[in-house]
């Protein structure tokens, strides 16, 4: 069948749309049938992705980064009945950081990403939801949409360089926020700093914030706590770079969970963001679930 690739030339500060020509090359060198439709504005990734799954395209892929990905698979979810069969999902990255990608142990160049599409082996891969929102990565609230904010407003910076920086930011502002946090057998009332759901363990290019995360677990992991000084979280900051032992979830006031579904009330509200966009600035009442093994992704044989 033919493949529909949407492109969102924005990705990475415009380096998308430079790539494209090489993206394609790739395609047509793997054998792989397709057309491609380009992104014009916020969103229109989503209106794409559901108007190929009703044109019956099949895979549908990502041209992007990740917040591409997050788009592309919203519209896969609207334009599939409640429990029907979602056709294949895959990924071209050409974004920044391409976490999803790299969490899942894909190709990062585009010739490897190609012959993955073209070899067509899916594996089912649970998708995280947000207050309606699908998300295949990660979502969060408290100081990680925070610095992604921080981050969008830094067009001076380039690279991973700027997800850092942005990082640093954020913690010199030092906010934090108080509420109820409640899951499947837990509870937790009080102040927080950060509250991070991670459906696969890294984002931003550099952060492990839900370093036991799983994406074929059938759950999603949470990452909360709070630490009342700059330092105390500056402290964090080299621990959530590492993916394995010494991670910042060791630390005794931060937890690290796993559930089927989690709501969150909060006093001051917060900004909030799923895949790396921000879908809201300012937000108090958020509820999460997973959908276990429910997006067929192509993935390396």
């Amino acid at each position: 069948m033919t493949a529909k690739v949407i492109l969102n030339p924005y990705a990475a500060r415009w380096s998308a749309q430079e790539r494209w020509e090489d993206a394609a090359a790739a395609l047509r060198a793997a054998g792989v049938d397709f057309e491609v439709v380009v992104s014009e504005r916020r969103g229109h990734c989503t209106e794409l992705a559901a108007q190929a799954v009703r044109d019956g395209f099949s895979p549908i892929i990502a041209a992007g980064g990740d917040g591409t990905i997050g788009e592309v698979i919203n519209g896969i979810f609207q334009a599939t009945p409640e429990g029907g069969t979602l056709p294949p999902f895959g990924a071209l990255p050409l974004g920044t950081a391409n976490d999803l990608v790299c969490n899942l142990g894909l190709p990062t160049e585009l010739e490897g990403a190609a012959k993955v599409i073209a070899e067509g082996k899916t594996r089912l891969m649970d998708v995280g939801m947000v207050n309606g929102r699908y998300f295949a990565n990660n979502s969060a609230l408290g100081l990680e949409p925070s610095v992604t904010l921080i981050q969008q407003n830094m067009t001076w910076a380039k690279g991973i360089f700027r997800y850092l920086l942005a990082a640093m930011t954020g913690i010199m502002r030092n906010k934090h926020w108080n509420g109820v946090v409640e899951w499947d057998d837990g509870r937790y009332e009080g102040p927080l700093t950060l509250v991070t759901v991670g459906n696969c363990a890294r984002t931003g290019g550099l952060f492990y914030m839900t370093p036991h995360a799983d994406p074929f677990d059938g759950k999603l992991t949470a990452t909360y706590g709070f630490r009342p000084t700059r330092w105390g979280v500056f402290t964090l900051l080299p621990r959530a770079m590492k993916p394995d032992e010494g991670n910042y979830v060791e630390s005794e006031e931060i937890r690290e969970i796993h559930f089927t579904w989690m709501k969150i009330h909060l006093e001051n509200p917060t900004p909030a963001h799923a895949d790396g966009e921000i879908f809201s600035e300012a937000i108090s009442e958020l509820e999460y679930r997973v959908y276990p093994a429910r997006l067929p992704i192509l993935i390396s044989s």
